[in-house]
């Protein structure tokens, strides 16, 4: 196991194969052959061509398509195709800062491989000896993805209706007890991004990573069930637990190695320094 192990693991997809899904005439995303014979069912929302599924031409409007696409996961769940819907919808964008052209639940997304967006807060403190440790969650065994596996002390979709600051300042509530004020003086440090093979499809993700300075008497307390503990670790033991194992949720060690790069903690003359940095960023 490695550093350069986990950004491997994060982007095992490539779109070679896959269709693409287009809405407007504009790209937002890839589905997988298989399931392209699937949706030939919904002629009244989809045209199938030998490059791509789009939506029709007449369905015009965010609320219009938001429906139709609602119709076609309804189908794919009844089939047994998607396990269930998830009740959470995210924007599907044509390129990140335009306006939404229309939102899909949550469970549709990787099947449709379109990008999907979210934050994630890296909680550090500066001890008095000049030390850091992290605040790390350790994600509750009922989670249906990476259960009891460790997570950053922040991390959330970015789902439909919410700016990213308002997003940060809901999700630092539930997962930390964070207060907005607080929230507030998280600060931006950039995107992850990666893409990745799943069995659903592709997992087209970008991660905002924000750091977010804490108090040594500050302790996270979580309030919706998703994190069953928190423990604050010396930034070496985070870094040795990536390093060397497969303990944390696969996108979070991403965001680890993103912190330990930006903080000069894995230093520019590491053999790995330069695929990891370039591993951080891909798109599609």
């Amino acid at each position: 196991m490695s550093f350069l192990d986990h950004i491997k693991a994060c982007n095992s997809g490539t779109v070679s194969g896959y269709r693409e899904f287009r809405v407007a005439g504009v790209r937002v995303g890839w589905v997988r052959p298989a399931l392209v014979q699937r949706l030939a069912v919904h002629r009244d929302v989809l045209t199938i061509t030998d490059d791509a599924v789009e939506l029709v031409s007449g369905l015009d409007g965010f609320a219009a398509r938001t429906a139709a696409m609602d119709r076609v996961l309804g189908t794919l769940v009844a089939d047994g195709v998607v396990p269930r819907k998830r009740g959470e919808h995210y924007p599907v964008l044509p390129a990140w800062g335009l306006p939404p052209l229309l939102s899909i639940d949550r469970a549709a997304v990787s099947y449709f491989g379109i990008a999907a967006y979210g934050i994630h807060v890296n909680g550090l403190v500066r001890r008095a000896d000049g030390g850091l440790d992290l605040w790390i969650g350790r994600r509750s065994h009922d989670r249906s993805v990476a259960a009891g596996k460790f997570d950053n002390l922040i991390a959330g979709g970015q789902p439909v209706g919410l700016t990213l600051a308002e997003n940060l300042v809901k999700e630092a509530y539930e997962e930390a007890a964070v207060g907005p004020e607080l929230a507030s003086r998280a600060v931006p440090a950039g995107v992850v991004t990666y893409i990745m093979e799943t069995p659903a499809g592709l997992k087209v993700d970008c991660l905002f990573v924000y750091d977010l300075a804490l108090e040594s008497d500050f302790v996270p307390r979580n309030t919706d069930g998703e994190v069953e503990s928190f423990e604050r670790m010396p930034w070496q033991r985070v870094a040795g637990i990536v390093r060397d194992t497969d303990d944390f949720k696969f996108n979070c060690n991403l965001v680890v190695i993103d912190f330990l790069i930006r903080h000069g903690l894995i230093p520019p003359d590491h053999p790995d320094y330069l695929a990891l940095t370039v591993g951080l960023r891909r798109w599609c």
